[in-house]
């Protein structure tokens, strides 16, 4: 099984230069637990931010989710995989590096994402 079998297409994302409070929103409005960060130029790298990002920087920075844009507190680069690596070894990288989510590129550009939720549910579907 390949990683563009299983892997979420329509990605959440939003600018670097977002406040913290417009990716709170953005999070709440897709549902989602994460977004990834777009790359502020062609040679940058995609960035990733989650709750847990921004929970650190409320508490612990008191930081102020207006004032504080995305690209300052996301994780960059976010791990990245081609879209044609089998999910074996994806999940292998994962556990190894204690990551959640994992960019999935085709070239140099975004085409996906994928959780250990989507591993987890793809091997429960084929044990069916």
């Amino acid at each position: 099984m390949l990683v563009k079998d299983i892997m979420i297409r329509d990605v959440a994302s939003i600018a670097p230069t977002a406040t913290i409070r417009e990716a709170m929103r953005e999070m709440r409005r897709r549902d989602v637990k994460s977004l990834v960060v777009e790359k502020v130029h062609d040679t940058d790298a995609y960035g990733l931010i989650t709750y847990t990002n921004i929970l650190r920087t409320i508490v612990a920075e008191e930081g102020d989710i207006d004032l504080i844009n995305v690209y300052d507190i996301c994780i960059r680069p976010i791990i990245s995989v081609p879209e044609m690596m089998e999910v074996k070894f994806v999940a292998r990288l994962m556990v190894q590096l204690g990551i959640r989510r994992v960019a999935v590129l085709h070239g140099n550009e975004l085409v996906g994402l994928i959780s250990m939720n989507d591993i987890i549910s793809a091997i429960i579907e084929l044990a069916d």
